[in-house]
């Protein structure tokens, strides 16, 4: 028996390795590397001197003035906090509508419900830059946008709303590219609901705004919580939309590391944003992982 055992787990790491050697070589290694880079030293022809430097995340909170001293600068910390009110306005904006959409959908027919689905998912056939230059053309002067305000004579020819290089704007382009990340992991986690618990509330006179909150929501904790974090974390290091939609005034973290990598060739400070992207990235998930554990505790009977 504990022949037939050992070679069934002989069996099962034969099996696994390619995944491991995936994960290993092109998100474990990578992320060693990252991690190592932000604690060299710039070399400002581009590159980095291999000399062990804590200065990228230094620099990260305070800079030196003029007599080499250092002090506060809280530039990157704002930077920090308009990528987190971003990504986290993007998250609560997606499931307010995912969670209507998803719910909608259920309630569909099977062939109908398929549909649905089909049609929620075909953005992702398009490439992520060209959605983001369609808003561009959208949001920016003579868009679809201004168009009827200037028709009404509420603008003049040559005005525009200004939507455009705004906060708005990028939180604009996030929901729209992240929502459906949102709207099918709650569709699946409706899509398991027992509708006849939905039918003894309203036996029971439950009006709908209780059932919904009683017996729904609880039921499709998980998949908010998932979305919500499928959400999250790709806004947070978005770098397009607040590229194209935010212009160069409205930086975030993920474009702040694109910046540093491709512009400054300050590959230390861009490897220090991205690990510190990455500590956010960790918490989210432990987050998620506490909820979801939650969720399912309070889901048992």
């Amino acid at each position: 028996m504990n022949g037939v055992t050992a070679m069934d787990a002989r069996r099962r790491w034969l099996a696994l390795t390619p995944a491991y050697l995936v994960i290993g070589v092109f998100m474990v290694i990578p992320l060693m590397i990252m991690v190592a880079i932000s604690f060299m030293e710039q070399n400002v022809y581009g590159g980095v001197f291999r000399v062990f430097s804590t200065d990228a995340y230094t620099q990260f909170l305070f800079q030196r003035d003029f007599d080499g001293n250092l002090v506060f600068n809280p530039a990157y910390l704002i930077i920090l906090g308009r990528s987190v009110l971003l990504a986290g306005a993007a998250t609560l904006i997606c499931v307010t509508v995912g969670f209507p959409v998803a719910w909608f959908i259920v309630r569909q027919p099977p062939r109908v419900r398929n549909i649905l689905v089909f049609l929620i998912t075909i953005p992702f056939w398009t490439n992520l830059l060209v959605r983001a230059y369609a808003w561009v053309i959208i949001l920016g002067r003579g868009g679809v946008i201004d168009s009827p305000f200037r028709a009404l004579g509420l603008l003049e020819p040559d005005g525009t709303l200004g939507l455009l290089y705004t906060n708005t704007a990028i939180l604009i382009g996030l929901t729209y590219t992240y929502l459906p990340l949102m709207v099918l992991p709650i569709y699946a986690s409706l899509e398991k609901l027992d509708f006849r618990l939905v039918e003894a509330a309203s036996d029971l006179y439950a009006d709908k705004w209780w059932t919904m909150r009683q017996v729904v929501l609880p039921l499709a904790a998980p998949g908010v919580i998932a979305g919500a974090i499928l959400v999250f974390v790709p806004a947070l290091g978005d770098f397009i939309s607040p590229n194209l939609l935010g212009g160069a005034k409205r930086l975030t973290l993920g474009s702040l590391v694109q910046f540093q990598f491709a512009t400054a060739r300050n590959w230390p400070f861009g490897a220090a944003v991205a690990v510190i992207l990455l500590v956010f990235v960790m918490a989210s998930l432990a987050l998620y992982v506490r909820l979801t554990r939650k969720a399912a505790r309070a889901g048992e009977p």
